[in-house]
């Protein structure tokens, strides 16, 4: 039985993750920091524990050691922080340090690395694959860019023979954690009490959009299929924020919105929540950088994830069935 390590195993997908590849039959290892909440994966039997950081080299090379595979799926996921350096050491450093600890320890067979369709770069008025290399002539978020800089990392470490494959999840949603990488969950939340009331700007700007349990089974599926080298989008249904509105409204039998807000009108705001939270220390749900993606188009083909790895995406509207209830059972929306 193959050993896995799991980076970022307290988080919305690597926690998924972990049980996913516990109910395979792998043995897992969790790496998680000290202080991370880890409810969502200490109901699990027979996970092990390794404590530490993707910062700090010496505890990471302690969890990889004994291990065949590695899923390094920790990330900082945010569109805003007061100190943008942290994506760069998280996202950038936590990569390198990864791929040294493998080649240190000398057992690893496959890392599967999780990217960002941030890292291929937007696509207005078209639909792009694996192909593609973001430009990077601009970045709407800080997380963007570090993400960007860290897949050339992965893609040159390919190169060199490293026994790498990098996946590149759309915009995850579904049950299980309300984070901010569960935007979706966290735009419903603000939709059905109200904070909401209009479409974003036109709505009509398209996003690939990725339920959790599938980008999960599509890092299982590359595991056993993907081949070492290659890039694989474990994206889902191309849509826009407006689809996410109208199909929820149907689905609760709740009214659509009947009005649009103007992008300019969510970057005040997004101003606005940034000059609070510097006062509070709490994190803003929008903010500039947001406003920055809402501006362009993130539609992706997944047809070759699902040609090599049988990767089989559900519909928007399938996903929502899912987690409309799931919000409903928190307490957090009413319909």
């Amino acid at each position: 039985m193959k050993k896995v390590l799991v980076t970022g195993a307290s988080g919305y997908l690597g926690g998924r993750l972990c049980h996913a590849l516990l109910s395979h039959g792998y043995s897992v290892r969790a790496f998680v920091r000290p202080t991370s909440d880890l409810t969502s994966i200490s109901q699990y039997q027979n996970v092990e524990f390794s404590y530490g950081d993707v910062t700090d080299y010496a505890s990471l090379l302690v969890a990889v050691s004994g291990c065949q595979v590695v899923f390094h799926s920790a990330a900082l996921v945010e569109p805003w922080l007061p100190d943008p350096s942290a994506f760069v050491s998280i996202n950038v450093g936590g990569l390198k340090n990864v791929l040294k600890a493998c080649k240190e320890t000398g057992t690893i067979e496959k890392i599967i690395y999780t990217s960002s369709f941030f890292a291929l770069g937007s696509t207005d008025g078209y639909v792009a694959d694996e192909s593609q290399i973001h430009h990077g002539k601009y970045f709407c978020t800080e997380y963007e860019k570090s993400k960007v800089i860290a897949d050339k990392i992965a893609l040159d470490a390919a190169s060199q023979g490293v026994p790498i494959v990098a996946v590149y999840p759309g915009v995850i949603y579904g049950p299980g954690k309300v984070t901010a990488g569960n935007l979706v969950a966290r735009v419903l939340i603000e939709r059905f009490n109200g904070r909401l009331p209009g479409y974003i700007g036109q709505g009509k700007d398209k996003v690939s959009f990725s339920h959790v349990d599938d980008v999960v089974e599509g890092h299982i599926a590359t595991l056993n299929k993907g081949r070492l080298g290659e890039r694989y989008l474990l994206t889902g249904e191309n849509a826009s924020f407006m689809q996410v509105f109208d199909v929820s409204a149907t689905i609760t039998g709740t009214g659509k919105p009947w009005f649009n807000i103007p992008l300019l009108v969510i970057e005040a705001y997004g101003w606005l929540s940034v000059f609070i939270s510097r006062i509070t220390g709490r994190l803003p749900l929008i903010s500039p950088p947001t406003v920055n993606v809402l501006r362009h188009q993130w539609t992706y083909s997944c047809d070759k994830a699902k040609k090599e790895l049988d990767y089989n995406p559900r519909s928007l509207e399938e996903g929502l069935v899912e987690v409309l209830p799931w919000l409903k059972s928190l307490g957090v929306i009413k319909y």
